[in-house]
């Protein structure tokens, strides 16, 4: 595991707070260095604040909380548990404030659509206002940060587990199309050749699209490999 990351967010203190998320570790356990402050852009959205943080000597870091709340397999739940319509309103309600409290932080207007995705998660949708490019980061970094931490807190304030996902203007849904079409292709060259194809270090929503992506090919098999942030995904012949 990793034991320092880089990590941007709207703010240094949010970039901070995102990165010991990562890290899964309190501040006092941690030293950082400011790369950059951010600051206001004349043009697009503002440039977010970006990170260096590292642990201290002696500290050993816990499992990466990103790869926990997305997960890289298939899964429906966790541990098999069903939940009702009753309980995915309340789940998808406490995560929705949690977000809306957030963004009142954050002096972003915006709206939170809620739908249910493909495989039967809920999906929170952060939509109508020009600044949230800002949530975004570079790459998806900010997002990633963002769902870390409504995660969490969500998990420490309900009993209630179910896939839940956030989301900025369908930036996750596009980015998932794009990943499974890298998929099958990296597929299709797998199965021709009869060889392993490795795919580009990826975060653990991206290596969680692959793997839904190709989970019903009789052709291949995917398993992911490495440490966070170099994290990969095999594709292999069967």
């Amino acid at each position: 595991m990793e034991r320092e990351i880089i990590q941007e967010g709207p703010s240094v203190a949010e970039a901070v707070d995102a990165a010991l998320e990562q890290l899964g570790v309190q501040q006092d356990a941690v030293e950082y260095e400011v790369l950059d402050e951010g600051g206001h852009r004349m043009f697009g959205a503002d440039r977010p604040a970006r990170v260096r943080v590292w642990l201290k000597d002696g500290i050993e870091v816990p499992k990466t909380p990103e790869a926990e709340v997305f997960g890289e397999e298939a899964a429906d739940t966790e541990d098999g548990v069903t939940t009702d319509d009753a309980e995915l309103d309340l789940l998808a309600d406490a995560a929705s404030e949690i977000i809306a409290r957030i963004l009142g932080h954050l002096g972003i207007a915006a709206d939170i659509d809620e739908y249910e995705g493909d495989d039967g998660e809920i999906i929170l949708d952060i939509v109508g206002s020009d600044e949230l490019g800002v949530l975004i980061g570079r790459h998806g970094r900010t997002l990633d940060a963002l769902q870390v931490m409504v995660s969490s807190v969500l998990h420490r304030t309900i009993e209630i587990r179910h896939p839940l996902m956030v989301d900025v203007s369908g930036y996750r849904y596009r980015q998932r199309l794009k990943i499974e079409e890298i998929a099958k292709r990296a597929a299709e060259r797998a199965a021709r050749t009869g060889r392993p194809v490795t795919l580009r270090p990826m975060s653990a929503f991206e290596r969680k699209a692959v793997h839904m992506a190709l989970r019903n090919d009789k052709r291949v098999t995917t398993a992911s490999e490495g440490e966070e942030p170099s994290r990969q995904v095999v594709i292999s012949p069967k």
